[in-house]
This record gives structure tokens, sequence and C-alpha cells, in this order.
């Protein structure tokens, strides 16, 4: 075979190949290096912080005061119509009227309380009562000897004057000069004596509208006796003066 004929027949056994697409190269996949896993973070654990807490002082409780339960004060009921005076006995002036049913405190009382010095329930102060005149409910022993002033008189007449006191062995005689005061002022005279009976000093009150008064006074007590006399006008007593007391 000519070599002509040899170049032909490659050429058709090339003509006759099928064609190969013409693709893009892929390009070669180019191992991106694994990044390696950031290891988790094991959170560390928070620290709460707890407080300490100093214990608290114990607080003592305060004692409480147990106080003495007060005696209730004994009460009195007037059993009839009665005077209550500014005074321990019938010598002094009235002070306010009672009435049967009445009822008062009694927040006082004379040595041997047979006067009573009560708040009534109708009243706004204070006055005596004698115990024979009302019904007790208490022991009035219980309650103090008390000694209360007398109500000023208004400044219209002065105390006596030219008082005096003799003594006839047991007996001592006590005068002064009459006070000048209108009809309806006058009240008399007052006096408060302590004089020496059986043995004991004894405390007096007198009244009289006279100007003189005889005490019976024993020799033989410790201390020595005493008084002193008042003006009395219906307002109240003015100051007294000493008897010079024999």
């Amino acid at each position: 075979m000519s070599s002509l004929g040899l170049i032909g027949i490659c050429l058709w056994l090339a003509a006759c190949q099928p064609a190969t697409p013409d693709l893009l190269p892929t390009a070669s996949q180019t191992s991106v290096p694994q990044k390696s896993p950031t290891p988790s973070r094991t959170a560390s654990p928070t620290l709460t912080h707890t407080a300490t807490l100093t214990p608290s002082p114990t607080v003592s409780a305060t004692p409480t005061e147990t106080s003495t339960p007060t005696p209730d004060m004994p009460q009195v009921t007037a059993l009839m119509q009665a005077f209550c005076r500014y005074g321990p006995g019938k010598a002094y002036l009235y002070s306010h009227g009672l009435y049967e049913g009445d009822r008062g405190l009694v927040d006082g009382r004379n040595y041997s309380a047979s006067w009573l010095w009560i708040k009534p329930e109708n009243l706004d102060r204070h006055c005596w009562v004698s115990a024979s005149v009302v019904e007790v409910q208490g022991d009035v022993k219980q309650t103090p000897v008390v000694q209360t002033k007398l109500p000023r008189a208004n400044n219209l007449y002065g105390p006596p004057q030219n008082v005096r006191a003799e003594r006839d062995g047991g007996q001592v005689r006590v005068s002064w000069q009459r006070v000048k005061m209108t009809v309806d002022d006058d009240r008399g005279y007052l006096i408060e004596a302590t004089i020496c009976q059986g043995g004991n000093l004894v405390t007096v009150a007198v009244h009289t509208d006279n100007t003189s008064y005889e005490f019976n006074d024993e020799r033989g007590c410790s201390n020595a006796s005493k008084g002193q006399i008042y003006t009395v006008e219906k307002h109240g007593y003015v100051d007294p003066v000493p008897i010079p007391w024999p």
C-alpha cells in the first residue's frame, strides 16, 4: 500500500472518533486544613461569696417592772344628810353637803380614823367627813394620815390681837381681843391645840364665838402643849397667831 493510502486511512480513523466535550478543568480540591475544634471551655464555676453572718447579739429582754399592786381605795356611802368640812372636826367650816346615797373615795384620815378625807363623786375637791355618818367599804387604816391646809380668807380682817394664856393647875384659859367683822362674815374663832390628857398628847380643834376658851391640859406629857388661834370668816381663815402656852 502506498503511503498516500496509509495516510488516508489514518485520517479516516481520526475523523471517526467521538468528540470529547470541552470541559473546564475541575480544580483539584485542595483540602482545607480542618481547624482543630476549639476545645470548649469548661465554665469555671462562679464563686458565690456567701456572706459570713456575724451573729447578732442576743438582746436580753428588758425585765418588765412588776409594780406592787395598789390596794383598792376604800369607798364611802353617805347614810344621811351630812356636812363635809375643811378639816377633821365639827369646829371647821362647811365645805360640801352630802346626801344619803352619795359616794366618794377615801384618800386619807386623821390619826384615829374618826374623820375621813374623801373625794366625793360629785365634787372636784376633797373634804373631811365624820366616819359616823358614812358606810365604809374597805380598810381605812390602809390610807395615810393627812394634814390639809385651810382655805385662806379675804384680806378684810386681821388675826386676833392680845392673845394670852393662863394656867391654873390642869386648866389653861386662852383669851384674846375681839376682831370686828360684819354680822354676815363673822364665823367666830378656831383654836387648834395639842394638849396633855391621860399622859398622852392629843390634838383638838375647837370653835367658839366668844373671846376666851378653857382647856383641860394635864401635866406629865413628854412634850409641851401648844396651840394657835384663827379668825374665821365665811370665806375662810385668817393666818393664825401662836398661843403663848404656859
